[in-house]
Order: structure tokens, then C-alpha cells, then sequence
């Protein structure tokens, strides 16, 4: 997808440092300083334009809630949403998610949702999935034991590439959908790309999973 340049949207993310702090890795340890109250950590990481990270802070008021996003024509979007609603329990980090480890301090983060991420679909590019072990080592370090990925995606291969990484890394999956606009699943709040696809009449998948040494009963 070809991104519309915005030259002021830099400037945009600069003039509003209570929803997008600058010099982030300073926070690192210290997110829950930024929020109205100390309640678990929930980051979406490549949250697009923030139509799901901005909903979910809305329906979840007891979680606290980051949008990580690297476009800067494409975060200034969750900015645009965060300026109208003024949730409490929303920030936004203007940051490569290959960067986790230098913005989160360990067991910091209680769950991490990777929605609709770029597929990479050639081998050389592997590396790049956000599901790969290297990806995957990252958040495993910033989560809290019993901390979860939650992931959705309209690609099957990209899906199916995912459940194999994260076996092979020893996470185990509390549920798999390969339908889920077909299922019985509550809750769902859609993405900008999900509702598109949706309504083409296209698939969607999503599963949560957890490392080795989570419940498995949770």
C-alpha cells in the first residue's frame, strides 16, 4: 500500500507529548507513569490507523492500552482518534517494533496484539514477520509470565507460518479460530483492514498464544 506523504504530521506528533512522549526509551520500566492509573499493559504493535487500539481503550477502560506504529502518516491517524476521545488509558509510540527491548523494561507489557501485519511472503524476507523467533524472543522478554499474543490475520500462509514459529518456540495456543467471522467469538472489534476484508468475503483468522510457563488452565 502506497502511503500519502503528510509533512506536518511530524510536527503534529511533536506538538502533542501527552499522547505521544517523546525520547520514549526514557519510559522504559516507567510506562504506567503515563496513565491516569497503574492497570496491566496491553501494546498493539503496527497499529495502522488505530481504529481497534482506540475501540478496545474505549470498551476496556481497566486496561491501559499502546499503539506502536513506525509510519508517520499513518500514526499521526491515532493521534487524530486519541485528540477526539481523550482516553486516559491510551499512548501512543512512534517506534519500530524491531525496537521492543529498548522502549519496555522486562515483564512490563501484559499482552501483545498483532493484527493484520505485513505477510513478507518471500523467504528472504522471513525475518521481517512480526511472528518470527526473532520478533517473538522480543516479546517474550518484555511480557509478564503469564502474558499473551493475540493475532489476526486474512493471509492463510502468513497464519499458517505463525502457528508453526510459535510451536517451534515452545508457545502453546488457548484458541484457534479459521473462521472467525463464522464463529461464536465474542467481542471482536475490527480493524480499518478486517472490516475491508470482511467484506469482500474473505476469511479471517486469529489465534491467542502464550510462552512455555504460562497457565495453561488460564
Amino acid at each position: 500500500m502506497r502511503l500519502r506523504h503528510k509533512p506536518w504530521a511530524q510536527d503534529k506528533l511533536n506538538n502533542h507529548p501527552e499522547y505521544v512522549p517523546q525520547q520514549a526509551e526514557t519510559l522504559r520500566g516507567k510506562w504506567q507513569t503515563r496513565f491516569a492509573k497503574e492497570q496491566p499493559i496491553h501494546i498493539e504493535v503496527g497499529s495502522g490507523k488505530g481504529r481497534f487500539i482506540t475501540e478496545m481503550a474505549k470498551a476496556h477502560p481497566h486496561i491501559n492500552y499502546i499503539s506502536i506504529e513506525i509510519q508517520t502518516s499513518v500514526i499521526v491517524c491515532v493521534l487524530d482518534h486519541q485528540l477526539r476521545e481523550q482516553l486516559p488509558n491510551l499512548q501512543i509510540l512512534h517506534a519500530d517494533g524491531r525496537d521492543l527491548s529498548n522502549y519496555f523494561a522486562p515483564g512490563e507489557i501484559d499482552r501483545v496484539y498483532l493484527n493484520f501485519s505485513d505477510p513478507w511472503p518471500k523467504k528472504r524476507h522471513e525475518k521481517r514477520r512480526l511472528t518470527s523467533s526473532a520478533f517473538l524472543k522480543q516479546y517474550q522478554d518484555i511480557l509478564v509470565a503469564t502474558g499473551e499474543i493475540h493475532f489476526k490475520t486474512d493471509n492463510q500462509g502468513l497464519f499458517e507460518y505463525s502457528l508453526a514459529s510459535m510451536s517451534q518456540y515452545g508457545m502453546h495456543f488457548k484458541q484457534v479460530w479459521l473462521d472467525l467471522h463464522q464463529s461464536d467469538y465474542e467481542g471482536n472489534i475490527q480493524t480499518e483492514y478486517e472490516m475491508k476484508f470482511a467484506a469482500r468475503g474473505q476469511r479471517i483468522y486469529r489465534m491467542e498464544a502464550a510462552f512455555a510457563g504460562a497457565d495453561k488452565e488460564d
